[in-house]
């Protein structure tokens, strides 16, 4: 059985669609464009695009926004910070900031879905200094020291 968690949302505009899973066992919620009419994101730009939705994320947890696969590999628009994180506390308006990977103009479509929302839970790191860490086998080796296989 999969787990679900109550998320409260709140239409700002009256075109806003409720973020919907594209199966049974999507892990991500499809977020779409609250916008009037077409935008076109120039190639190698980013813009904003509003949902235009509030929701009260749960205390304990955050909402994880990532691309679309399907958006990315088609137009190649993904979200410009990579992955969006939607605080407990925040009570803005839910926006995308789509960034164009491709070499031409995108065009985003009123109600196109254009992310993926997964809500997740967290834990508050309690950060403490200390003079010495552990020693690891690996060590301080990074950024392909494990390999290329």
């Amino acid at each position: 059985m999969i787990n679900s968690l109550p998320v409260n949302i709140k239409r700002i505009k009256p075109n806003a669609a409720i973020p919907t899973y594209g199966s049974a066992n999507a892990a991500g919620a499809d977020l779409y464009a609250c916008i009037d009419s077409a935008a076109t994101i120039e190639s190698g730009k980013t813009l904003l695009i509003p949902t235009g939705l509030t929701m009260e994320i749960p205390e304990g947890y955050a909402g994880l926004i990532y691309a679309r696969s399907g958006l990315a590999s088609k137009k190649g628009l993904a979200p410009a910070n990579k992955v969006g994180v939607i605080d407990s506390d925040y009570r803005g308006e839910v926006m995308v900031a789509l960034h164009n990977h491709s070499d031409k103009d995108a065009v985003v479509e009123p109600g196109e879905r254009i992310a993926q929302l997964v809500i997740t839970p967290y834990l508050l790191g309690l950060f403490r200094e200390v003079d010495e860490l552990n020693e690891t086998e690996r060590g301080a080796g990074g950024f392909g020291s494990t390999g290329t296989h």
